[in-house]
């Protein structure tokens, strides 16, 4: 059946309903005689009179009631349908699956994370976190968080964190028995706590620069890790030195557990992004998680 045959069955329901050509046509929005025209024209098709019209009321006929008894159930569960999404927009639901560092994680996606959720019962997150720079699409992930030199050119990228800055440390024990370096070079002869990457599973290389001149240090170490919480840790038991967020040191350091150094050499960098395909569309819940992720600044 077309379109317009639906068109003017919901019609003729509106007016068997309502027993009124004018009534209805009101709860239409469409003229009386138009409404009118439309039922002439259905009883035409079907070869049936389906209403009984007097100048002062319309009711259906009997085959006309029957008819309303069969369809006036689909129409009323069509709008039910129609007005639970309505709902649904209005209060958003649905499960957000997103691929994550272990730091952007624990810190900005999570804060985030709690800024929103509770206020919407009905939206759920899953997050997983990978060292890798995983294909959202291919994996069905909804977005993804990594720094902004990171995100692919064909990703749409939302900031959602400050500027980030790296620091080196050491423990006080730790520097009994190693000079302070004093250029990133220094650290050659460091006992460095190293990092494997797991996209080609090589070691990462400490990046630093300084007044516009880059420096890349492969550094050595008896310590090899693959996340971040470990660094740390080894760092504080004195041994080796470690390169990592400074907002997991700045604690430390303030309590004299940990020694920063190479300050000067460590430059502010872009924070960390979620991004998503361009071609995308999203859900309402999506929209809600991403305004409350956006970073503003301070």
């Amino acid at each position: 059946m077309s379109n317009e045959n639906f068109n003017t069955l919901a019609a003729f329901a509106v007016v068997a309903r309502e027993r009124s050509f004018t009534k209805a046509a009101a709860k239409l929005g469409i003229s009386q005689s138009a409404l009118s025209q439309t039922v002439k024209i259905l009883e035409e098709r079907l070869g049936i009179r389906l209403l009984t019209r007097t100048t002062r009321s319309v009711a259906p006929t009997e085959i006309g009631e029957r008819l309303l008894q069969k369809i006036a159930p689909r129409f009323e569960e069509i709008e039910r349908e129609l007005a639970a999404l309505s709902e649904l927009r209005e209060r958003p639901a649905g499960t957000i699956r997103i691929t994550s560092g272990e730091h952007p994680a624990s810190t900005v996606l999570q804060d985030g994370i709690a800024r929103f959720l509770p206020s919407y019962p009905d939206i759920k997150v899953e997050v997983v976190v990978d060292y890798g720079l995983a294909d959202i699409v291919a994996e069905g992930f909804d977005a993804g968080v990594r720094l902004g030199e990171q995100v692919a050119k064909d990703m749409i990228a939302v900031r959602i964190g400050p500027n980030m800055r790296m620091a080196v440390v050491g423990s006080p024990t730790y520097f009994e028995r190693y000079a302070l370096p004093k250029t990133p070079a220094d650290l050659t002869a460091h006992n460095c706590i190293n990092l494997r990457l797991p996209t080609y599973g090589g070691l990462y290389v400490w990046e630093f620069e300084k007044a516009g001149r880059e420096v890349n240090v492969r550094v050595d170490g008896q310590l090899v890790f693959n996340n971040a919480g470990q660094r740390l840790l080894s760092a504080l038991q004195g041994l080796g030195l470690a390169y990592i967020p400074e907002d997991q040191a700045l604690d430390h350091i303030a309590a004299g557990r940990l020694i920063r150094v190479l300050d000067d050499w460590c430059e502010p960098f872009s924070g960390y992004h979620l991004y998503y395909p361009s071609r995308r569309h999203h859900s309402p819940a999506f929209a809600i998680m991403l305004d409350a992720l956006r970073y503003h600044g301070d």
